[in-house]
This record gives C-alpha cells, sequence and structure tokens, in this order.
C-alpha cells in the first residue's frame, strides 16, 4: 500500500472554464477522503472555482457521492459535475 492516494480530477462545463483545465492529477495522503480532494483543488485554483465547487455536485468512479468524508481509493477518478441549465 503506497503512502499517497493518487487522484484524477475531471472537470466538466463551467466548472473547466473556472479551473482553466480539462483534468489533473492529485497525489493526497493514503485515506484522504473527497473534502480533502476539494480542498486541493480550491487550494489549487482559488479564484473561480470555489463558487462552482460549493454548488457543484461529484462523482467518484462514476458513484454520485453525497457524503465529503467518503474515502478516496487509490487511482480513483473524481468529477466535479456544476449545475446544468434546463430539466
Amino acid at each position: 500500500m503506497s503512502a499517497v492516494t493518487k487522484v484524477l480530477v475531471r472537470y466538466f462545463a463551467s466548472a473547466r472554464a473556472a479551473a482553466g483545465i480539462d483534468q489533473e492529477s492529485l497525489e493526497l495522503p493514503t485515506g484522504a477522503t473527497v473534502a480533502d480532494a476539494l480542498g486541493a483543488v480550491r487550494a489549487r485554483h482559488p479564484e473561480g472555482i470555489p463558487r462552482i465547487l460549493d454548488a457543484a455536485s461529484f462523482l467518484v468512479d462514476g458513484i454520485a457521492v453525497r457524503d465529503p468524508s467518503r474515502p478516496l481509493p487509490d487511482e480513483a477518478e473524481l468529477d466535479v459535475l456544476p449545475p446544468f441549465a434546463g430539466g
């Protein structure tokens, strides 16, 4: 077991525009949670992304996450999905 958890963060729609990139890799301490990953994203992109994250939904490996204290598995994909217009 490694001492880090690698997470691929993928940005969609306005989150992509705010971050200025499509995706990025994070290395977090083993046992890191969704909240830890989002904290790292906020620190990397302090200008536009925090307000997007406040309203966004998140998927971990394609499964909706409602609890930010959920631990992230190594090599997880964390999708940031801002609210979409329409119904």
